[in-house]
């Protein structure tokens, strides 16, 4: 699968068994799972489906308060569990087809994929806690 580096931008050919080995960048060398990637038309589908973690994608608009508040808190959940979660951010106001078609009636939403398939979403910015709730309910199933 190809990822971008969230750190430099560069392009990165990772096996989907090897996401577990905590990839780096072969351009900058920070770790690739270490922060928000950015999904577009062009790698959402492609990405979605290749991952081997599960996906973590905040959809939001640069023009929302509220989704620009959130925005250090998600990076810093990133930060925390990149390499066991992946996240991503996408921009529904750039991608309004996107957003139309994953049915996001608000932002920000976050909506959490496995394999390519939607297992949840939550509407609104969440405060610390409660997105570390939502994230260990994610990586533990049936525990939180």
């Amino acid at each position: 699968m190809l990822l971008t580096c969230p750190h430099c931008q560069t392009a990165n050919r990772v096996s989907p068994e090897r996401l577990a080995d905590q990839p780096v960048c072969g351009a900058c060398k920070a770790h690739l799972l270490d922060g928000v990637h950015v999904l577009n038309a062009r790698n959402l589908d492609g990405f979605l489906q290749q991952a081997a973690l599960p996906v973590l994608v905040d959809f939001w608009a640069p023009w929302c308060g509220p989704c620009r508040s959130f925005a250090p808190v998600f990076a810093t959940a990133a930060q925390r569990h990149g390499g066991r979660l992946i996240f991503a951010k996408l921009d529904t106001e750039a991608e309004p087809a996107l957003g139309t078609r994953f049915n996001i009636r608000s932002i920000p939403t976050l909506v959490v994929f496995r394999s390519g398939q939607e297992l949840g979403r939550v509407s609104g910015a969440l405060p610390p806690a409660q997105l570390e709730q939502l994230i260990e309910g994610v990586l533990h199933p049936g525990v939180v």
